[in-house]
């Protein structure tokens, strides 16, 4: 998955619109502009699509924790500049404030079966012995999941459009 689908995925699901993008990106201390913003939702074949790197993301995400679990005191995380799908999972965790069985019950929502045992070692550090990489289908899966839990669609709604971002 790149960076600009995870982050129009986001949005959608929360239904969130530039102004809430923008809140969430200032309340790391990062500025974007409404353009930016544009141009990072637009589809990949759009010759004003502008790549959302890692940083950005990442700044997104912290963002998206401070919005929805408040700001935390004193300093700030910095953004990691090179971001996997295990880091982009883990933040989202966070954000919605998830136990291991939240997780699961979204997943099952989108059709996909995890164990405990292997969602916890997608949460692990990369040099521990039990360290799993994430792979897009189940970060997918995810969002999947998040987005009926909280649209009460699934991916392919009814109308036949894909969902994600309309």
């Amino acid at each position: 998955m790149n960076n600009n689908d995870i982050l129009r995925r986001v949005r959608y699901i929360f239904d969130m619109d530039d102004s809430r993008m923008m809140t969430v990106f200032s309340s790391t201390g990062y500025k974007v502009t409404r353009a930016q913003i544009s141009d990072w939702l637009k589809k990949d074949d759009d010759p004003a699509f502008k790549a959302c790197d890692d940083k950005q993301l990442a700044i997104f995400l912290n963002g998206f924790i401070n919005d929805r679990r408040g700001k935390k005191e004193g300093e700030q995380p910095q953004p990691e500049k090179r971001l996997n799908n295990n880091i982009i999972f883990r933040k989202l965790r966070i954000a919605l404030n998830l136990r291991d069985e939240d997780v699961l019950e979204l997943l099952e929502l989108a059709n996909f079966r995890l164990s405990k045992h292997e969602l916890s070692a997608f949460f692990r550090k990369e040099d521990h012995k039990h360290y799993m990489r994430c792979k897009d289908q189940v970060l997918r899966r995810f969002l999947q999941g998040l987005q009926i839990r909280h649209r009460g669609e699934p991916d392919g709604a009814e109308d036949g459009s894909e969902g994600w971002c309309r």
